[in-house]
């Protein structure tokens, strides 16, 4: 139910990017012959993906997987904000959220997907729409999802009473952008870039036509888009490819090929002949200034190039930019991303920084380093370092069938699936020759938007070249072997526990390793550090952070560079954080290299070098983080409830400090500060560590407790204890002036640990009340029905070793809309705690949660961080069993009894953030036009 802003968008489609390397010859077996049912036909065929077309039009791509028990179903429809007229601005998306409203055979579809234990979502965007489910693999669970795919492809209801609501749902999210000046100012440079093609409008559109878009327009565009002959459908996962396509027929065939027939765009951007300026003024905490550059389709064999160009001139901290303003210290933030779109699209780059600095130095710097790169030639260095980048998130994407499924969306997109192969394979290729070539025909003064108009006599102009001949392209492309299958895994807490091998041994690091036969020969770990005590870590909250993040900026061998050079060249993402009591090390890489990478996060965790400069450049991170927060109604509300929720002493590593509190620490935060921490506190006699995935047993244990076995810390470690605050209920309301949305959390602590009795219960009461995809109680209510709010929901959390736990809500909004937000709150929450839950609500609420739990025990990430865990806990995966037991026998009453008991709504404390000032001025001026007008309300 998203619509991705540019920005996040891009740094999404650089992690699900489609490639991989594939099984060498001797490893691929032939595939069986498959079915045909009558009237489909078979195309293309590439490293496991199979195209097949039915007789109405609609294409299929299966791709099997049998490593994990999960089926993805994604289906992209052709038509995104590139079809839109005028007057239909945001209709796309509109349509996205009004499909999810119920079709003829399935009126209620986030009932049936949190039944289902379905991860669902939809998203718009420029060339197309798609919908996704990724669900546990079973038989009825794929003929559900063909079912309701089908079904809602051409009988969604569509109803004039449902875009009442929904409409003011959208234009809630249309404003959630609105908060942000980055996202606006991001809007205001693409439209002006483009003066009539429609990649200048904004996804989400705009506001008057969202609010006023007649029901039958709506109703007209679907009809007309949503098609078989329009739509592409990715079934991935563990399924078995006849049967499959015979049920993808069974469901699809019977619709029959439309007879209107669908016109190709045709408006062609002209070519820009002078720079264009943009001023946004808004309230906000930092100044941000960008560049925005006319190039090619995603699909021109140039766009390898450009991804290479922008990624050496973005990354870090090597990157030009990077370099040009974050070492200078002219700016804290830097970025650049582009899309691959059908028809001509855009390069963007921009920079932040905090107010007290010059936007004219930035500016100049930013400018000055996009035209060198046209003199100054890239290096041989540069360019192959933003190729192993850009190739390991290639080949680490492709060996998840539900992110491949997924990533084809955008290739289909922009002409064809294949597209996304020949991505790769001309990636593979790129030169620093081509590296400038592309930046000296793009990157020019007349081709660019951000400063303001020169008159110039001579221009020099871009001719942007138009998509090629895809077909031909692709016509005879074969692809690779397939990469390495993984193992028919059975995710039941009983096999993970019989297969996992664990040491835990008093006084040095407790292991538990599972290994399995991955696709890809995948593995995934998680380390953590656990040290000091409550006394010792007084007043170290900011050192013990900032420590932590100091870890990967170099160590006593490697620089920075070295270590992000080293771990592109492994194929390895490690992920470092920490901060209070303990670090963490999130890694994800292949069999043959994780020897190596768990010498690296050796070095890395107890050889950090602090560097003057680093440390320099992570302070001015930080305090830009927190300037950019201040006005923020998220942050404002969340920081708020947090201080009154959990009212820690200020000494205390756990304090929850303001805006002020955190700037005044970090600047009296010296380098010498946290290389005694590291001295005091690091250490692994309290660490634990899970591997999951491809690895041998005995080789990854031997090589951990050599590295870190006898690593001892100088400071002992003792649990923090978090104890149970019964805080009276004080609301808050928070002015953020100039903020479209608002938020609302609200909660209540609850002595509670998650091995007691009523527990199984609270969960499953929250999620029927809060939880789920958009049945919920609270979103049926306040979204569903009201239109109150895009994003509402609740969260139920217990402490396994701590009697304290909280029961929390949340809800963004418009803040005219805050008397309302809170009443029908109110009065959801008093049903809960006077009438209960029905029995049809529990069984749904538990057939969804239960398979939602199966779905991530069969998600490695997700698997290894809970057995890192239990390593601690001293649990075995027997609690989950025992947990799905007790939650299978749980009976109404039970469910009631402990809601009632637990959550009190005259113990809930209320806190608000938004601009409320503006809203009572807009609802007092109202007031005297609607007691005089047409009678109606709202």
């Amino acid at each position: 139910m998203t619509t991705l802003t540019k920005r996040v968008y891009r740094g999404l489609l650089s992690a699900t990017l489609l490639a991989g390397s594939l099984l060498p010859a001797s490893a691929q077996d032939k595939p069986a012959a498959v079915a045909l049912p009558a009237g489909v036909t078979k195309g293309a065929s590439v490293e496991g993906i199979t195209e097949y077309t039915l007789k109405n039009g609609l294409r299929v791509l299966l791709f099997p997987d049998p490593s994990k028990p999960t089926i993805t179903v994604n289906i992209t429809y052709l038509v995104g904000s590139r079809h839109e007229g005028l007057g239909e601005t945001g209709m796309a998306h509109l349509l996205e959220h009004m499909v999810f409203k119920g079709s003829t055979k399935h009126p209620n579809i986030p009932q049936e997907l949190t039944a289902h234990g379905a991860r669902p979502n939809g998203t718009t965007w420029l060339d197309r729409t798609n919908y996704f489910e990724t669900f546990s693999a079973t038989d009825e669970n794929l003929k559900w999802a063909l079912d309701l795919e089908s079904d809602r492809m051409v009988n969604s209801f569509i109803k004039k009473e449902d875009l009442a609501t929904e409409f003011s749902v959208v234009r809630n999210e249309f404003e959630m952008g609105e908060n942000s000046p980055q996202n606006v100012l991001n809007e205001r440079v693409v439209s002006s870039a483009y003066l009539w093609h429609t990649y200048g409008n904004s996804t989400i559109g705009n506001r008057s036509d969202i609010e006023k878009v007649p029901i039958e327009n709506l109703q007209a565009f679907y009809k007309k888009f949503y098609q078989p002959d329009n739509a592409v459908l990715v079934v991935a996962g563990k399924i078995d490819e006849g049967k499959t396509l015979a049920l993808v027929n069974e469901y699809f065939g019977p619709i029959p090929r439309p007879t209107r027939v669908l016109q190709p765009t045709y408006s062609i951007e002209p070519v820009q002949d002078g720079e264009r300026a943009v001023t946004l003024r808004r309230v906000g905490d930092t100044k941000v200034v960008s560049a925005l550059y006319h190039i090619m389709p995603g699909s021109h064999p140039d766009y390898p190039a450009m991804d290479v160009l922008t990624d050496l001139l973005t990354n870090e901290p090597s990157g030009r930019l990077y370099k040009a303003l974050i070492e200078t210290k002219k700016a804290s933030q830097q970025y650049g991303y582009s899309f691959t779109t059908k028809d001509p699209g855009y390069v963007y780059f921009a920079v932040e920084m905090l107010k007290e600095k010059s936007i004219e130095d930035a500016q100049a710097a930013l400018l000055s380093t996009l035209d060198s790169v046209t003199i100054k030639a890239p290096t041989k260095e540069e360019v192959e370092r933003a190729k192993a980048k850009l190739l390991k998130d290639v080949e680490l994407s492709f060996k998840s069938a539900e992110r491949v499924g997924l990533a084809m969306s955008e290739y289909i997109a922009t002409g064809d699936w294949r597209l996304g192969f020949l991505y790769r394979d001309a990636l593979e290729k790129v030169t620093p020759a081509d590296v400038q070539r592309v930046a000296k025909f793009y990157f020019k003064p007349s081709n660019r938007t951000i400063g303001l108009f020169i008159p110039e006599p001579n221009p020099d102009r871009v001719e942007v070249p138009n998509a090629p001949d895809i077909a031909a392209m692709v016509k005879e492309y074969k692809g690779r072997a397939l990469v390495a299958q993984g193992e028919a895994f059975d995710p039941s807490p009983t096999n993970i526990d019989g297969r996992t091998r664990r040491s835990e041994q008093p006084n040095t690091i407790e292991l538990a390793l599972l290994p399995k036969s991955t696709r890809g020969n995948e593995v995934n770990a998680r380390l953590t550090l656990r040290y000091g005590d409550q006394k010792s870590l007084a007043n170290k909250g900011t050192i013990s952070a900032l420590t932590a993040s100091m870890l990967d900026k170099g160590t006593t061998t490697r620089s920075r560079q070295q270590i992000k050079d080293e771990l592109d060249k492994l194929k390895a993402q490690v992920n470092v954080f920490g901060g209070g009591n303990q670090v963490n090390v999130v890694i994800k890489t292949t069999k043959e290299n994780l020897p190596a990478v768990v010498k690296l996060v050796s070095d890395v965790l107890k050889n950090p070098v602090f560097d003057a400069n680093e440390f320099e450049k992570l302070k001015q991170e930080q305090l830009a983080g927190i300037e950019s927060q201040r006005s923020e109604p998220q942050a404002l509300a969340f920081t708020a409830f947090q201080r009154q929720m959990n009212p820690y002493a200020k000494d205390d590593v756990r304090y929850t400090m303001t805006p002020d509190e955190e700037v005044a620490a970090i600047n009296a935060t010296k380098l010498d500060d946290l290389k005694q921490f590291h001295k005091d506190f690091y250490g692994a006699q309290n660490a634990t560590m899970a591997v999951v995935g491809d690895f041998d047993e005995a080789a990854v244990k031997k090589m951990v407790n050599s590295e870190l076995g006898t690593w001892k810390a100088k400071k002992t470690f003792s649990r923090l204890v978090s104890p149970y605050n019964d805080i009276k209920p004080t609301p808050q309301t928070i002015e953020a002036p100039d903020k479209a949305n608002a938020l609302m959390v609200a909660g209540v602590n609850i002595p509670l640990r998650d091995d007691d009795p009523d527990y199984p219960a609270l969960v499953l009461g929250n999620h029927i009340l809060g939880g789920g995809f958009l049945n919920s109680r609270l979103a049926v209510r306040i979204r569903q029905k009201e239109g109150i709010s895009y994003g509402v929901g609740s969260q139920l959390q217990a402490n396994p070793l701590d009697k304290t736990g909280m029961f929390m809500t949340y809800a963004i909004y418009n803040p005219e809309n805050a008397e309302r937000l809170e009443k029908a709150f109110r009065e959801e929450l008093d049903k809960v705690v006077k009438d209960g839950f029905t029995a049809d609500e529990i069984q749904a609420a538990r057939s969804g949660l239960l398979q939602s739990r199966v779905v991530s025990r069969a998600q490695d990430p997700s698997l290894v961080g809970t057995l890192n865990n239990y390593l601690y806990l001293n649990r075995t995966m027997a609690w989950d069993a025992d947990f799905e037991k007790k939650m299978e026998s749980l009976t109404p009453e039970q469910v009631n009894a402990a809601m009632k008991k637990h959550i009190d709504p005259a113990k809930i404390s209320i806190i608000k953030a938004g601009d409320f000032a503006k809203a009572a001025k807009k609802i007092a001026e109202q007031q005297p036009a609607s007691s005089v007008g047409s009678g109606k309300k709202n």
